[in-house]
């Protein structure tokens, strides 16, 4: 490599070795190594991409944004350096810009596309001076470490740079953003046959920030999502350049829509369940457009798109102590992440169109990264699910406040069971069958996902990501 910098990321990249060795995974320490060792490693590293970078930041869909972002310039021949394990804390950053680094100030690829933590979005900036940041939504999420929205919107007003900013036109908090940046790109849904009836009590950014004034919605899509207008200053929905029409939801499994741009229009059937689906691939396709990136290879690349860990992904199970154990039952498991009541919310709204009763696994964790305040499960509107539950079992260090809240929602006691221990709620969940076919649906928070998985792998029932 040549040089102190060479020296420096010798030392980070055997950091990595050591922790792939001790079992501990590599995602995000051999970049915390390599920034306490030269704290502009970052910024030098980052200028050695030829194309520059992008930024993705959100509170929801940041990694399924960002992978359905990387198929699209997988697509277009654009080779990445991307944090595709999620990291995306600067550790997580430096590290995936760490592997990528090559002798004689080279790089392996062209482009740097990082999901990046909402707090680290203003430092992280400054360093990797991106050309591009997509800032899809702002959900009240972990208010113990975030604080309120107004705050990390305040936080995101700041950065300042030459980038174009991609901004969801719904969210009224982010598209404030862009009024004074003529730059700005903007995406939304326009399909009111997916509007809801009303504002869910969980909603957040309802007022008009310029007057103050409630804003009224012209039409709801997700959470505080949708179309609205302030009737006292006469403050409104941006005009969105990337739109989604005639959205068709399939369940679990799949939603298709027509996707247009200034470019012209397509079909896009993605092989992911949800609204929440369509908006993760209009910021993707948004990002695509601001870099220059085709519309026939935004097609093409939303049509590979595949699930992110734990996002609506589905592996087959054993009940059995080993996996493949004969006569075990096995089972379908689709891992829905649910981690705040508009994310959870969307969940429970596509599981109410799968025909037929559902078992589902639940898992409340109170970890640092799930945040310790659970009372964001009351704001989930389980009642909407309640009547269609054959058997939930909870886990996870919060499964009796989880537990109760679904007593409370309308699921019957004899329908719950509480077993902390999460192999042994998966396992028991997964034999608890009675003779139906029908998938084990897993709903757990963030570290809970993290654990699930980590069991799975080790059984080989699912596929390691780092």
């Amino acid at each position: 490599m040549g040089g102190a910098l060479g020296v420096k990321l010798a030392i980070a990249r055997g950091v990595g070795v050591l922790s792939r060795l001790g079992g501990r995974g590599a995602t995000s320490a051999p970049g915390k190594v390599l920034i306490g060792l030269d704290s502009h490693a970052i910024e030098t590293l980052a200028g050695r991409l030829p194309r520059g970078s992008a930024l993705i930041s959100a509170t929801n869909g940041k990694t399924t944004t960002a992978a359905m972002a990387a198929a699209i310039f997988e697509q277009a021949g654009i080779t990445l350096v991307h944090n595709d394990a999620g990291a995306n804390m600067a550790g997580g950053v430096a590290s995936a810009l760490l592997g990528a680094a090559r002798a004689r100030k080279g790089i392996a690829g062209e482009l740097g596309l990082f999901e990046v933590d909402e707090l680290w979005l203003d430092l992280l900036a400054t360093q990797l001076h991106p050309r591009a940041i997509l800032l899809a939504n702002l959900f009240r999420d972990q208010l113990d470490r975030y604080g309120e929205l107004e705050a990390i919107g305040e936080r995101w007003a700041q950065v300042r740079g030459r980038e174009r900013l991609v901004l969801n036109a719904d969210d009224p908090l982010v598209a404030d953003l862009g009024r004074e940046r003529s730059s700005a790109l903007y995406y939304g849904v326009e399909d009111d046959s997916l509007a809801l009836p009303g504002m869910a009590h969980a909603a957040d950014a309802k007022h008009c920030r310029r007057c103050g004034a409630p804003y009224v919605f012209d039409a709801i899509y997700l959470g505080h999502l949708g179309r609205y207008h302030c009737p006292r200053c006469g403050q409104r929905r941006p005009a969105p350049a990337i739109t989604a029409t005639q959205i068709r939801l399939e369940g679990v499994r799949a939603v298709r829509f027509t996707l247009h741009t200034a470019d012209g229009e397509g079909e896009v059937a993605l092989a992911l369940p949800g609204l929440y689906n369509v908006y993760n691939a209009l910021a993707a396709a948004a990002l695509a457009n601001a870099l220059g990136v085709s519309l026939q290879h935004t097609l093409a690349g939303l049509q590979r798109a595949e699930a992110a860990f734990g996002r609506a992904e589905s592996v087959t199970v054993s009940a059995g102590e080993a996996s493949g154990e004969e006569g075990a039952p096995r089972r379908e498991l689709r891992i829905l992440l649910v981690k705040n009541p508009s994310g959870a919310n969307e969940v429970l709204r596509t599981l109410v169109l799968e025909p037929g009763k559902h078992d589902l696994l639940g898992v409340l964790n109170d970890n640092i990264a799930d945040g310790r305040d659970v009372s964001w499960i009351w704001d989930a509107d389980f009642e909407l699910l309640a009547g269609r539950i054959r058997r939930v079992t909870c886990s996870g260090t919060r499964a009796p406040e989880l537990a109760m809240r679904l007593k409370y929602a309308g699921v019957e006691p004899e329908q719950i069971r509480v077993q902390a221990d999460l192999r042994r709620a998966l396992w028991q969940a997964v034999g608890d069958r009675n003779g139906s076919h029908a998938p084990l649906y897993a709903l757990p928070t963030y570290t809970a996902m993290l654990s699930l998985r980590e069991l799975l792998v080790k059984r080989g029932e699912a596929h390691a990501w780092s």
